[in-house]
């Protein structure tokens, strides 16, 4: 009788376990479904804002600051000296 109890005692410890390891696997299942769910919601309410609110646009550059690039490009280039680009920095300035 008490080589019964052993195989009976092993059976109801590996089924508790799988019993707790499934009752785990479920709620962090329901846990994993919660977040999903709200980060939905945080994107469906985000995705209704969008089009009442309009992104600014983006800051158009000076004619200055085009030509000052156009000016460094030549210089990289070689097409202007340093005593040209100097220069021409000054007269696009003003000094």
């Amino acid at each position: 009788m008490f080589r019964r109890r052993r195989p009976l005692l092993r059976a109801a410890v590996v089924g508790g376990g799988a019993y707790m390891a499934g009752k785990s696997h479920a709620r962090h299942s329901m846990e994993r479904e919660q977040l999903e769910d709200e980060q939905s919601a945080r994107i469906g309410d985000l995705e209704q804002q969008a089009p009442d609110q309009q992104a600014p646009a983006p800051a158009q550059p000076s004619p200055m600051v085009d030509q000052l690039n156009q000016l460094a490009a030549l210089h990289q280039q070689g097409v202007l000296t340093d005593d040209e680009f100097a220069a021409a920095k000054a007269k696009l300035f003003g000094s």
